[in-house]
């Protein structure tokens, strides 16, 4: 359970190193090639991060309106309010506030900017199909996402994909109007050339590898999320027989779309096999996620 654990702190922190690094790479061949200098990097940045400030301090409303979701009472549902302030207490965080969507199909999911802002939500299905310790494994899940500040990080992801496809655009731009050309040409002959080429490719190419990245980094953090719910529970095979369920049932969750999928402990939208498909998901494999779960033990515990 603890090297579940280290291993994908650590895998989560090379993906993020990576991705500022490929940040980098882009933003030196951007000022090689347009001669706008730090000015594009920094204006770049700001209007992203604009965005995702935005995002940030109201994403978690606009998601619950999307979502239909509504507040629910301790006397409503007394097992959800004690199930969450009861691994709260486990997590030493200050217990978020529950809401329930009306909805069969069993799914749950976090948001909230940081722990005093935060709110658990499950569809009423989840309550009705999940035995005492499913449930358990799935709070816990999502407990873990707010414990690990995975919102934040997911917006620092979002900050720097949004500065990739800005520079990418106004790069591609740069050609357009013969900026990037002149430049390469004021450059020796074959480093010219060779600059221009690798500006090019990655102006093309720099928002789809971005978008991958910030997909991988959110599926490491499905497995953390994972890793640290069995550390809450001490019971790893709740989570997974929770899994289990959750895709096994075919009823569809007519709140989801695209744009909130990916909160959801699992893809409520239909996935496509495929070695490709994976790298576009938001989730890892449900049998890869519930074989990590199977393998934790314990013993020395």
């Amino acid at each position: 359970m603890y090297e579940q654990i280290t291993s994908n702190k650590v895998k989560s922190f090379l993906l993020v190193l990576f991705f500022v690094a490929f940040v980098f790479l882009l933003v030196w061949v951007f000022e090689e090639l347009t001669g706008w200098g730090k000015g594009g990097f920094i204006l770049a940045v700001v209007i992203a991060s604009v965005m995702a400030i935005g995002s940030y301090y109201y994403s978690d409303r606009i998601v619950l309106a999307i979502s239909r979701a509504r507040p629910v009472s301790r006397e409503e549902f007394p097992y959800l309010y004690h199930t969450v302030e009861g691994l709260a207490i486990a997590a030493g965080l200050p217990a978020p506030r529950c809401y329930v969507i009306e909805d069969t199909a069993p799914n749950a999911f976090a948001t909230g900017r940081n722990p005093k802002n935060s709110v658990i939500c499950v569809t009423t299905g989840l309550l009705q199909k999940m035995n005492r310790l499913e449930l358990e494994g799935v709070i816990a899940h999502e407990m873990s996402h707010i414990k690990n500040y995975d919102v934040l990080l997911q917006t620092v992801a979002v900050v720097m994909v949004g500065t990739v496809a800005l520079l990418s655009d106004w790069l591609l731009r740069s050609f357009w109007w013969g900026g990037g050309r002149r430049r390469s040409r004021e450059r020796s002959g074959n480093a010219g050339a060779v600059l221009l080429l690798v500006g090019i490719v990655l102006a093309i190419l720099s928002p789809l590898i971005a978008q991958l990245m910030q997909l991988a980094i959110s599926r490491r953090r499905e497995y953390l999320a994972d890793a640290s719910a069995a550390m809450l529970t001490r019971y790893p095979a709740g989570l997974a027989s929770a899994l289990r369920k959750i895709a096994a049932d075919p009823e569809p969750l007519e709140a989801a779309n695209k744009a909130t999928a990916h909160l959801y402990i699992v893809n409520p939208l239909k996935n496509v096999g495929g070695k490709v498909n994976k790298l576009f998901s938001t989730h890892p494999p449900i049998e890869e996620r519930i074989a990590a779960l199977e393998k934790m033990s314990f013993e020395r515990v």
